[in-house]
């Protein structure tokens, strides 16, 4: 199982440059942990994506249908505070936003902070670096 960043997992849902490489790394192991607010924020970038006419309401609607089936394959980190408070120090720590310190707090709670060789996998420049200082296999698909 690898821990799946929003970032990596719209790429999944709508087409983008790096949809297929994002497909090849699922299938080669198909098990997503993801925190509990993942959903909320790949909402986000959809929404955003039609409201710049990217993705049109047709396509809106299948990305959420194509999101539903996804969701109900992943594994959620939903430990609200323990998650918070580890999100808190991580501010302290790296260059990151909320939403992304949220993100790499749920992996340090569901790694029990044994981050070697567990995978996480982000298509944020950002957080890649925090993932790679936190001791974490870092997956960045193209």
């Amino acid at each position: 199982m690898r821990f799946w960043d929003s970032s990596a997992i719209v790429p999944l849902i709508v087409e983008e440059p790096s949809s297929e490489s994002c497909r090849d790394l699922l299938r080669t192991d198909s098990g997503i942990i993801v925190w509990s607010l993942t959903r909320l924020e790949i909402v986000s970038a959809l929404r955003r994506k039609q409201r710049e006419q990217n993705v049109s309401p047709e396509h809106f609607r299948s990305a959420i249908q194509r999101l539903d089936s996804v969701q109900r394959a992943w594994s959620e980190v939903d430990a609200v505070e323990p998650v918070t408070r580890r999100a808190e120090r991580l501010l302290g720590t790296h260059v990151l936003r909320a939403a992304d310190a949220l993100q790499l707090a749920a992996a340090l709670i569901i790694s029990q902070e044994r981050t070697a060789g567990f995978e996480f996998v982000t298509r944020d420049k950002q957080l890649f670096r925090a993932i790679d200082a936190e001791g974490f296999m870092p997956i960045c698909p193209d």
